[in-house]
């Protein structure tokens, strides 16, 4: 008896152990937390690390590091911006937030160009098992918009 209630503990061990080593992407759910490297959709790049964090069940993101700026300010304003936003450092700034689960995707948000200053609304999707986020801002419908494909980035 005693054998087999250890032959029965053993087997629930190698079953936890096995289930431990699966992330979540390996079960088809990898999240859109973490920071990521902006990929500007027109030239090719990168712009910025945006850390995305959840926030009372919503994702945000703030500019965590600019890049890439030549002779340009290390820390500009996003004079462009309008309300809170105005005049402020764009290092620091939330520039997504809003955005809820929804099947893969994260939807029903609202992102912020700082160069433009304009405020589109936003939904993202994790690709290529976490390694990429597909960020699509847009004005009313999703037809009317373009996609910037964001890089995990790895070098913390």
């Amino acid at each position: 008896m005693l054998a087999r209630k250890r032959h029965g503990i053993f087997r629930i061990a190698a079953l936890a152990t096995v289930l431990a080593g699966f992330t979540l992407p390996a079960f088809g759910v990898a999240t859109p937390e973490g920071r990521w490297r902006t990929i500007d959709d027109k030239t090719n790049q990168e712009k910025s690390i945006v850390e995305i964090t959840q926030v009372n069940g919503e994702l945000q993101g703030k500019v965590v590091k600019l890049l890439n700026r030549g002779d340009k300010p290390a820390n500009p304003m996003c004079d462009k911006c309008e309300g809170d936003r105005k005049g402020k450092p764009v290092i620091g700034m939330t520039i997504l937030w809003g955005l809820k689960q929804d099947g893969d995707e994260w939807t029903g948000g609202s992102i912020v160009d700082p160069e433009n200053g304009k405020t589109y609304d936003a939904k993202v999707a994790v690709k290529d098992d976490g390694a990429k986020l597909d960020v699509r801002g847009y004005l009313g419908i999703s037809l009317l918009g373009r996609t910037q494909t964001w890089t995990r980035d790895t070098s913390q």
